[in-house]
């Protein structure tokens, strides 16, 4: 054996009396940024998945005794496990579950009191939400985001009861929002505590339609940590959607559903029985007969609460969607406050995704940048509003509606003619109601005369003319031999052209992203418009209930046989009327696809020269 050297021992001695230093901590993982944007650098496929239920804290909406819950499922990072915090993009719906097709819409079809008359209930088919597999968990997730799913109170796994948009729904999603700022309570399936340790706080909620409505709803309770909310296709207020101007309205394509139907259909949750005096009450609280605004709509109206609002608002919609009508974003977008932008598309009720992908994504991924992660994206120094005018044609504005919009007046004329200049002299014209001819078919062939409405049309326009903004009609006229209480106008475009159905083709080309390789659902097909050739197209329309010519929420009955004045809203839009093209103005009672049908036979005497509809021009020449 082998003795050691004193210079060996020595350093042997002194290696026991000092203890040895720990190496240097492993850093937490963090999120890699790039050109001040984050980069995806975290798997997709590894991520963390977990349901939390978590405990909405006062609301207990199907009054069994006990604070109701909502199920939240959570993608997320794995490297959330080894320290890494991160904001959350957050989607709450109550349609996770399905919806129950069975449930039958009202009848549209009343006597002369407003009263359905005993027909069959007839049940539409209210389509699954347009959802693409993927869509935020596959882009966002890699780029150090998490994903979180909200079911709605009284769908799949949560309790509580669905009413349809009042401070109950509301709960839910901002309960979430708590939990993950530390403020509620969270429960495993086993019922053990959950905590949001993973999380920064900072919430972004997006949706399209029911699920673009909520994130409205949640920013005006002011929660703390909700950053910013992109509402896609969005309600502001639900009297909006089902009613207008004091009249029973519906949402295009959903004759005869209101309130209670559409809550019914989302009662998806087990147990739903506990939920029928819900229901019960949600139907004789609508109000169905008289239309008029109430403490029941004036809970459901986002607008009143809109001062509230903290998050920055990103708003997206379809100038052709008649299921959410363009004036919910409209009067939304005018009253926000806060950092807000605006999208507008030729298409209908949609996600933008697939008509513009690329640029969608990059303008999304630098507002969530910006608001949840606080990088100077530049999002903010780009024009606050992107406009389509033509399909694939795209403007960007400084504001919406563009700044520099004139009103200008048109006027019924004599023969059929809409002008500049009004005609005070002009003999009185008459129109009979009907309940079978659509808006559409009427106005088909005018300004040729037709017993059922009248119309007025332009000369060919001498170049383009673009509104931005609300039409506005007033019409002086008197109602007689009749029930029906509604006045309809159109805004009509005649000149035949290649024009948006709302549908929309594959371009043939396909996009992937994150992990993805085409086949995955993080691979988006590009698409089109689907154009049309159409001679003549209804750009926006309006409704007022006669009745409710002071105010929407009172109805004062008319004389029949008096004239009287009356002046309404139209839907507001973006629209550019060609060069050679002529615009008209369509009036009539009943429009078929959209309010209730009186029994015919109501003869509306309207005095032209005292009746105008008053546009928001930004450019162009009318003669």
């Amino acid at each position: 054996m082998r003795r050691s050297s004193p210079k060996v021992l020595a350093v042997l001695l002194v290696s026991t009396l000092i203890p040895a230093v720990p190496a240097a901590a492993a850093e937490p993982p963090a999120i890699v940024v790039q050109n001040n944007a984050t980069q995806p650098v975290f798997s997709r496929a590894d991520a963390v998945k977990q349901t939390v239920f978590v405990e909405v804290a006062g609301t207990d909406s199907d009054h069994d005794g006990r604070p109701d819950r909502v199920a939240v499922d959570i993608l997320r990072p794995k490297e959330t496990e080894q320290g890494l915090k991160v904001p959350t993009i957050m989607e709450a719906s109550p349609y996770y579950a399905g919806i129950d097709f069975t449930v039958p819409n009202h009848v549209v079809d009343v006597d002369e009191n407003g009263n359905p008359v005993p027909t069959l209930r007839s049940s539409q088919a209210r389509p699954e939400p347009l959802v693409f597999d993927g869509y935020y968990d596959n882009y966002f997730l890699p780029l150090g985001y998490a994903v979180a799913l909200v079911e709605n109170l009284g769908s799949g796994r949560a309790t509580g009861c669905p009413t349809t948009g009042d401070v109950n729904e509301t709960a839910g999603p901002k309960a979430a929002i708590d939990w993950l700022n530390g403020r509620a309570k969270g429960f495993d399936e086993a019922g053990n505590p959950v905590s949001a340790t993973w999380s920064t706080g900072n919430v972004g909620m997006i949706g399209t339609s029911y699920n673009g409505t909520l994130p409205n709803a949640v920013a005006t309770t002011g929660v703390e940590g909700l950053k910013t909310i992109v509402p896609i296709a969005a309600i502001s207020s639900w009297y909006d959607y089902y009613r207008a101007n004091g009249g029973v309205v519906a949402p295009g394509g959903y004759q005869g559903e209101d309130a209670d139907v559409l809550a019914k259909a989302v009662l998806t949750r087990q147990g739903k029985e506990i939920c029928r005096p819900v229901m019960d009450a949600l139907t004789a609280a609508q109000d169905r007969i008289t239309g008029d605004y109430s403490a029941f709509w004036d809970a459901r109206n986002y607008l009143n609460d809109v001062h509230k609002v903290r998050a920055s608002v990103f708003v997206v919609h379809g100038l052709n969607d008649w299921n959410v009508k363009t004036k919910q974003f409209a009067q939304w977008f005018d009253r926000v406050r806060t950092p807000k932008k605006i999208w507008l598309h030729m298409s209908g009720h949609r996600d933008p995704w697939s008509l513009r992908a690329r640029e969608w994504f990059r303008q999304l991924h630098g507002w969530f940048d910006h608001f949840l992660y606080g990088l100077d994206s530049g999002i903010l120094r780009e024009p606050a509003a992107d406009v389509e005018t033509a399909p694939g044609v795209w403007g960007q504005h400084r504001t919406w509606p563009l700044p520099g919009a004139v009103p200008v007046h048109l006027w019924p004329g004599s023969g059929g003619k809409l002008g500049l200049l009004p005609k005070p002299a002009l003999a009185r014209e008459s129109f009979t109601d009907q309940k079978e001819r659509t808006a559409e078919q009427l106005a088909a062939a005018a300004p040729g005369p037709d017993p059922n409405r009248l119309a007025w049309v332009t000369s060919a326009l001498p170049a383009d003319v673009r509104i931005s903004g609300t039409p506005t009609v007033t019409v002086r006229a008197s109602l007689r031999d009749g029930a029906s209480p509604y006045l309809t106008a159109l805004l009509v475009d005649y000149g035949t052209d290649a024009r948006p159905t709302g549908a929309s083709v594959p371009a043939g080309e396909t996009w992937c992203y994150g992990e993805s390789v085409p086949g995955d659902s993080g691979c988006l097909v590009l698409r089109n418009h689907a154009l049309a050739e159409t001679p003549f197209k209804v750009v926006t329309r309006g409704w007022l209930d006669v009745r409710n010519r002071h105010s929407a929420a009172r109805t004062d009955p008319i004389r029949p046989g008096r004239t009287y004045s009356f002046t309404w809203d139209l839907q507001p839009n973006d629209y550019v009327f060609k060069q050679g093209h002529r615009i008209g103005l369509v009036l009539l009672s009943t429009d078929r696809d959209f309010t209730l049908r009186y029994p015919p036979g109501t003869v509306v005497e309207v005095s032209p020269g005292h009746s105008s509809i008053r546009l928001p021009v930004v450019f162009g020449r009318i003669r």
